[in-house]
């Protein structure tokens, strides 16, 4: 079976990108092939077309999507054909109109959850749902910072913080501050046109955060340091403005005893109960209304060089949808 799909030879700019028609074999064993109607666009994608991450070449590119069982393997029993499902993580390669996907990572989407919705939601939803519910202890009435407030994990991690009744402070930019307000976050700062540390002290009363979430890096890491309170989490989960710098012992002695960590949504779903349970805690918050993932904006598959530009110059709103 011929499909349509996103392949690159090497690791590099968006233009490694390509649109190729590719064979589509038989799903194998314990395997599931779904036609797919909606592709998430994530800042893993780049970090692995990159070079950031390494990978063997040649590649495909993406990791999440939802659609429809066409086929199912030898020994399938957790799907079948016509159901509607969604996944993320595995081998890159969600960028394409037909893939055969491990069926234990195939998540049947609940009554009224479109495919889109699904798509916009998985890998960011899981992501939210194991930096706020299990990487650290946090209560409701407890504050906690979470940087890029207005993109795709930042918007659900407001909502879910609000489900939970955590005081979420947001730092976002323009007029992304009022998304991530509409979100749910307890406060929100403008990092464009306010001082992330002094009103993050202000607002907890001079002592700082227990947990800063910080997925931007380099550029961050200094105030993510000073807005922890004493023996404070800080808690590494991405880099968009490049890795942050080697953490010294000292310096977290220095600054209060803090904890530093760089989790991974992979060390968190890497088995098929862990995954599951994920999963299905964030389709049933999505099927309740408590999670409304807001797409912003959608490329058709072949323009998947275009959406990463976008992403990479933060000129995206919320999640982004590729659409085969």
């Amino acid at each position: 079976m011929r499909a349509r799909a996103i392949r690159m030879d090497k690791q590099g700019g968006p233009e490694v990108l390509e649109i190729r028609e590719v064979d589509v074999p038989a799903p194998g064993p314990g395997e599931a092939l779904v036609r797919q109607s909606a592709i998430g666009l994530n800042f893993l994608d780049v970090y692995q077309r990159s070079g950031s991450y390494q990978m063997p070449m040649p590649a495909g590119c993406g990791n999440e999507a939802a659609g429809v069982v066409e086929a199912v393997g030898p020994d399938v029993t957790a799907v079948k054909v016509g159901d509607r499902v969604v996944y993320q993580g595995g081998a890159p390669g969600a960028y394409a109109e037909l893939r055969n996907v491990p069926a234990w990572r195939l998540a049947h989407l609940p009554e009224g959850v479109d495919a889109d919705a699904a798509a916009a939601v998985m890998l960011k939803g899981m992501t939210v749902e194991y930096l706020l519910d299990r990487c650290v202890s946090l209560r409701a009435g407890d504050h906690a910072l979470m940087y890029a407030a207005g993109g795709g994990v930042g918007l659900l991690a407001g909502q879910w913080a609000r489900h939970r009744g955590i005081k979420l402070i947001g730092v976002a930019s323009g007029g992304k501050c009022e998304d991530a307000r509409a979100a749910g976050y307890a406060h929100v700062i403008d990092r464009d046109r306010e001082d992330v540390l002094a009103r993050v002290k202000e607002i907890t009363g001079g002592r700082g955060v227990p947990v800063v979430f910080d997925s931007i890096g380099k550029a961050t890491f200094e105030t993510t340091i000073e807005c922890l309170a004493p023996r404070g989490v800080f808690v590494s989960f991405g880099a968009t403005s490049g890795p942050p710098p080697a953490v010294e012992a000292g310096l977290l002695q220095k600054k209060g005893s803090l904890y530093f960590t760089r989790p991974t949504l992979l060390n968190y779903t890497g088995d098929a109960a862990d995954y599951a349970a994920s999963a299905k805690a964030v389709l049933d918050l999505v099927a309740s209304g408590a999670l409304r993932p807001v797409i912003g904006q959608r490329f058709p598959l072949a323009e998947a060089a275009e959406a990463h530009r976008a992403l990479e110059a933060g000129k995206t709103r919320g999640s982004t949808i590729l659409v085969p």
